[in-house]
């Protein structure tokens, strides 16, 4: 299915879909810090330039933008260890419909969601109606 997938959307320029098998976000935070210890200790890195945008460098999605939308099936509320560090703003979108079950209906139901949204990216609603 994935393969599939690869090469149905190997054109595609407007949107990136991330297909994540045996990942845990904690070890891909601990392995981005390892790095960035690695560089530091190595006089690559100045731990005074360690700010959001080079702990981002150094993960695995590095050079990807965040998620606009995590949609998460089978009903359950949590993100289950995955992106924690690049969800932080992103829309989360639960069904109760299992994965196996989550067909092209069901995509629309949550992009059509996603777009009656407000994206505050962290702002309240007062905030972004005063920019």
């Amino acid at each position: 299915m994935v393969r599939e997938a690869i090469e149905k959307t190997q054109a595609n320029s407007g949107m990136i879909l991330n297909v994540a098998l045996s990942y845990g976000s904690r070890d891909e935070i601990l392995q981005a810090v390892d790095r960035i210890v690695s560089k530091a200790e190595a006089k690559n890195f100045s731990l005074a330039a360690l700010n959001e945008e080079t702990f981002s460098r150094e993960l695995y999605t590095s050079g990807l933008p965040d998620p606009d939308l995590l949609i998460r099936t089978s009903g359950e509320m949590r993100i289950s260890n995955f992106l924690l560090w690049q969800l932080a703003y992103t829309e989360i979108y639960v069904t109760d419909v299992l994965w196996p079950d989550f067909g092209r209906q069901e995509l629309y139901k949550a992009l059509i969601d996603y777009q009656k949204r407000q994206r505050r990216f962290g702002l309240t609603g007062e905030q972004v109606k005063g920019q």
